[in-house]
């Protein structure tokens, strides 16, 4: 009974694997949705490129010219971007209030994710659903309230402004990430270590977050992201040029009533863009860890 038991599931996978034996069968089950799926997924950065290097008498020629072709290429809107305009300072700022959003985000629902999670206090999933549901609250909402303690902080026109804001729409969702991922963590590792007389800290520090490293990652992938393209917050809170972050600059600056520099904004759109795309290719495989479990007991 015991082998045969085993043996059924090994023959229904080897038969189930044989249905993608003949080209075809392969060629509508995976090429086919694969070259689709990766046409959709980088056809944007394959326009923003095109469009970037593109001199102006092809860019509004469509007539004369392919769209989708370059004949001349030009770095003349790279060099309109880095030159006439702030952008490198803009990148500067989107990265450090980036970074150090993230950072502060991704502390403060590790925190709280262990609290609730781990400690077992009373009411602790009512609080879990309560910060989750802070997520909902749209941003809009949201920045005024938040605007009135910028000035009254004195933190207007200043990256302390993002960095200290950015976190009220970060740490909600960062925190249900990394509940879910502790509570995949076997909680008999921690009373071991308790048992041995390890206090929380410490089996925070070196037992659970050890364990948790792809739940951190996708946390900070996902902060980063969130506040790399955050609009409404630095539209509103920052004014000068100098301190613009690259969502709100490049419209501001490269936006001159109703003309519009394309192939400007198209090279700051794929520069701005390729820092998270670096950032996922580096962590892509923790990411899918993260969301297809943690740790198996």
């Amino acid at each position: 009974m015991t082998e045969t038991a085993i043996e059924t599931p090994r023959a229904s996978d080897s038969t189930g694997m044989a249905y993608l034996n003949t080209l075809p069968r392969r060629l509508v089950t995976i090429y086919l949705p694969l070259s689709i799926f990766m046409i959709v997924l980088l056809f944007p950065f394959y326009w923003m490129a095109i469009t970037t290097f593109k001199p102006n008498d092809e860019l509004y020629s469509y007539k004369e010219h392919s769209p989708f072709l370059i004949k001349s290429p030009t770095l003349a809107n790279v060099e309109k971007l880095l030159f006439s305009t702030n952008y490198p300072e803009w990148l500067f700022n989107t990265m450090l209030v980036a970074v150090v959003a993230t950072a502060l985000a991704v502390f403060a629902s590790v925190l709280a994710a262990y609290a609730i999670q781990r400690l077992r206090f009373k009411g602790a999933q009512t609080v879990g659903l309560l910060i989750f549901l802070a997520y909902l609250v749209p941003p809009s909402i949201l920045f005024i309230p938040l605007a009135t303690m910028v000035y009254g902080l004195g933190l207007y026109d200043t990256s302390w402004s993002l960095i200290l804001t950015y976190p009220t729409f970060l740490i909600p969702f960062c925190t249900w990430l990394m509940m879910g991922y502790f509570k995949s963590i076997p909680y008999e590792l921690e009373e071991c270590a308790l048992i041995d007389g390890a206090t929380r800290l410490q089996i925070l520090w070196k037992i659970t977050l050890p364990l948790a490293v792809p739940g951190l990652i996708s946390a900070g992938i996902f902060a980063f992201t969130l506040s790399w393209n955050e609009f409404i917050y630095a539209l509103a809170f920052i004014s000068s040029s100098e301190e613009k972050t690259v969502p709100v600059g490049v419209l501001t600056q490269l936006v001159e009533g109703d003309v519009y520099h394309w192939g400007a904004l198209m090279a700051g759109a794929l520069f701005g863009s390729l820092p998270v795309a670096i950032l996922y290719s580096f962590f892509v495989e923790y990411y899918v860890s993260s969301l297809t479990g943690a740790v198996k007991e």
